[in-house]
């Protein structure tokens, strides 16, 4: 089966046509992401997680050692029985009393020991799991933008449920494999103990077995291993797919989409059946050996018998041990399938905690204070989400305590980059962003957030309430505080309409709201939250021109006290503001205000005309240029 996988690509259907292939441009990108599967390092860092219940650990192999012990003293009981109670012509009643006490006890230490090992796995496994979920959600919630940006979510969740279910498998049954492998032994001891040569002779089909396993395992970590990466592009298509939908209907495209995760989801069932294949065949090979070793120890321990050479108790009780020697071959050869699925997914789960934090606190990080001025610079900053392409080169600006400065430009120009410089999403490659007079890269990650309110284009709103969205950033706000800020952002009216007012809950992402609704409580979030620095990012791109018209009026209440950055395409948004500072391909072309700017004719003057005038008005040569994004033309 060494060439299954590639044989498996070229079928073809029953129709004739070969079936579509998956897209799978990406495995290497995360093979190269997440590494290989096999490292030592990957047990050392789950035996992290589970270092914190190993008390409960050496209790849970304790008792499987126990539980392996009476599995081997009940055939010996067994054997007793037989060879010391029923002798031939006579029966010692005393004898076979003594054997059913000793059975009954090790009967009652076999369940007991049972019960205590399967009770205090569980408790750990399930323990750790919940360690390695709260360690990877809070990891991620640091990692960070730019692994994010480029980090399909279908992929995190596979590690979050996927792989943290396959490490359940493993820890569930890991210490009943050092029991199986301590009964191995044992049984080869006891057997070889009881009759050398007829346990040599019962021994001599394992050789069969090992040659077997020196060719099924690389074949067998192949498969297992493309079986996960195939199941990893299925859950990443299958999530785009449902955050999707909205624009999958309103292009119609769910049929195409269909058989783009159909390719997907065929190529994922091919290498779990391939991958099944391996880990099912050596069941039948195991059970072929067992019946050859008890066929073994049938003919040449029953001539034996006959020749008075061997007791019929060490016979039965050679019967007993074969029927137990292959049991923990069996056992252990389906949790190599176990084992490898989890080594698998201890590799991914590894590299996900130890994804660098691109973005950390300096040791001697400040706490910036709440009574900083407010004050925002851009000294020399150049910055690019790719190092060699920049979107912003060489940019100064300051924005004064109190003042609203308006970023306009085209689409591409570096606006929003940069105002996610100055929340400190991102680092600059050179030059420095400061805020309160302090290099951003100097404070703690915590202190500028509270200082620095961002109202987005696409709001987000969590599962929950309307009153705990609204505070969500401020979470000592009072029912009082949050209908004052919806009051002030005219949201108010309409969550009082809602069924059970602030209290309603929202769906996922706040679905039953509109849009409009949605972006009224994110302003209504950001006037809670009481920062001194507040940044509008195209937040009125997606509200009706009323709600747009409340927005302006509650602007004046919001920017109150605070300095205001606003990013906004709707260039009436934007005409009151202090300063207007216009960006084209990364560089600050054009300051001033509304009227300094129109009076100039320069590449504002030239978007707001465009913003306005209709467009029979305006020259076919100045239509090609903003077509070509040269606006200043």
């Amino acid at each position: 089966m060494a060439e299954e996988l590639e044989t498996e690509r070229n079928d073809v259907r029953e129709d004739g046509r070969r079936p579509p292939r998956a897209v799978v441009g990406s495995t290497r990108v995360e093979e190269e992401m997440f590494g290989k599967v096999f490292d030592g390092k990957v047990v050392r860092r789950i035996w992290n997680f589970v270092s914190p219940y190993k008390s409960k650990v050496y209790l849970a192999v304790g008792a499987v050692l126990v539980f392996t012990g009476t599995q081997l003293v009940i055939p010996l009981i067994i054997r007793y029985a037989i060879d010391n109670g029923m002798t031939p012509g006579n029966v010692d009643h005393s004898a076979l009393m003594w054997a059913g006490i000793a059975f009954a006890i090790a009967i009652l230490i076999n369940f007991a020991a049972s019960f205590v090992q399967e009770n205090t796995v569980g408790q750990v496994a399930e323990n750790v799991l919940f360690d390695i979920r709260r360690s990877m959600f809070g990891h991620l919630q640091k990692v960070s933008l730019s692994f994010m940006d480029k980090t399909e979510v279908g992929r995190l969740m596979s590690r979050l449920q996927g792989d943290v279910n396959s490490m359940q498998e493993f820890l569930e049954t890991s210490v009943l494999s050092i029991g199986d492998i301590v009964l191995l032994f044992g049984i080869v001891f006891v057997m070889l103990w009881l009759d050398f040569r007829l346990g040599l002779l019962t021994l001599s089909v394992l050789p069969i077995l090992f040659i077997v396993r020196i060719f099924w395992l690389p074949r067998a970590r192949k498969a297992f291993m493309r079986a996960h990466e195939t199941n990893s592009l299925t859950n990443g298509a299958l999530a785009e797919g449902i955050h999707g939908v909205r624009a999958v209907q309103s292009m119609d495209r769910q049929q195409v989409n269909f058989q783009l995760f159909d390719d997907k989801a065929h190529q994922n069932l091919k290498t779990h059946l391939i991958a099944s294949r391996y880990a099912q065949v050596m069941v039948p090979i195991v059970d072929t050996l067992t019946g050859m070793a008890m066929a073994v120890v049938v003919v040449v321990g029953g001539s034996m018998v006959l020749n008075n050479s061997l007791d019929v108790g060490v016979m039965v009780a050679f019967l007993f041990y074969i029927q137990r020697f292959f049991d923990p071959i069996r056992s252990l050869t389906m949790q190599y399938s176990v084992m490898q699925r989890a080594m698998a997914s201890g590799q991914r789960l590894t590299e996900v905690l130890d994804v660098d934090l691109d973005i950390t606190d300096k040791p001697d990080a400040k706490v910036l204070s709440p009574q900083m001025d407010g004050s925002v610079e851009f000294q020399n900053v150049t910055f690019g989400y790719n190092p060699g392409q920049p979107v912003l080169k060489d940019v100064n600006f300051k924005v004064n305590p109190g003042e609203t400065v308006a970023l306009v430009g085209p689409t591409g120009s570096g606006k929003s980059s940069a105002m996610a410089l100055v929340h400190r999403f991102y680092d600059v490659q050179e030059g420095r962003v400061l805020v309160g007079g302090h290099d951003v890269r100097d404070l703690t990650q915590e202190s500028l957030g509270h200082q620095v309110a961002m109202v987005l284009q696409e709001p987000f709103l969590f599962t929950g309430t309307v009153f705990e969205n609204i505070r969500y950033q401020k979470r000592d706000a009072t029912l009082d505080d949050v209908i004052e800020a919806a009051k002030a952002v005219g949201a108010h009216d309409f969550i009082m309409d809602l069924a059970e007012g602030y209290d309603t809950e929202l769906g996922e992402r706040g679905g039953n709201l509109s849009l409009g609704q949605r972006q009224l409580i994110s302003f209504a979030r950001a006037l809670v939250a009481d920062a001194k620095i507040l940044v509008l990012d195209e937040a009125t791109a997606n509200i009706d021109s009323y709600t747009e018209m409340l927005i302006q009026k509650a602007l004046i209440r919001l920017l109150e006290g605070r300095t205001g950055l606003v990013i906004a395409h709707r260039l009436a948004t934007i005409r009151g503001a202090d300063r207007i500072i216009v960006l084209q391909n990364g560089q600050l072309i054009e300051t001033g205000n509304h009227d300094q700017l129109m009076a100039q004719g320069g590449l504002y003057s030239k978007l707001y005309n465009l913003n306005y005038a209709s467009f029979d008005d305006i020259p076919d040569d100045a239509l090609e240029a903003a077509a070509q994004g040269n606006y200043a033309t």
